[in-house]
């Protein structure tokens, strides 16, 4: 399997690794079929206009190069995104910004994708 540079890299030296103690929102998924498992961790603030935006995001992946690799970039993207912005953020831009993902591994991009959503989720459901 052949993986490009950049996702190697983020799979090396991943960005946002770690956890982050009293978070504002937990996203925790995994599949079964290939055994990766992502947890997301939201630290979450204001912007100027009043939304909700991504502080602070990190996370935990035990899985492949592709996954790591996938949620990742996946905090990059959403770093100091509003919710919208963050949700917004598709299977394809993550493996389009990672330079191109195996096939076979598309699917770690959606979960890092729902992983996201599980954590915007569980800070609006604490905070409704």
């Amino acid at each position: 399997m052949k993986y490009t540079k950049k996702l190697l890299e983020h799979f090396q030296s991943p960005h946002n690794q770690g956890k982050i103690k009293n978070a504002d929102g937990v996203g925790e998924v995994g599949n079964i079929k290939c055994g990766d498992i992502m947890k997301l961790y939201l630290k979450v603030g204001k912007n100027k206009k009043g939304d909700d935006i991504i502080k602070d995001i990190k996370f935990e992946t035990l899985g492949c190069a592709a996954a790591i690799g996938a949620t990742s970039m996946l905090t990059d993207l959403a770093k100091g995104k509003t919710f919208d912005e963050a949700l917004n953020i598709s299977k394809d831009d993550i493996v389009k910004a990672l330079g191109g993902v195996p096939p076979i591994k598309h699917h770690c991009s959606v979960l890092a994708q729902d992983a996201l959503k599980k954590a915007i989720a569980s800070y609006k459901t604490r905070n409704s």
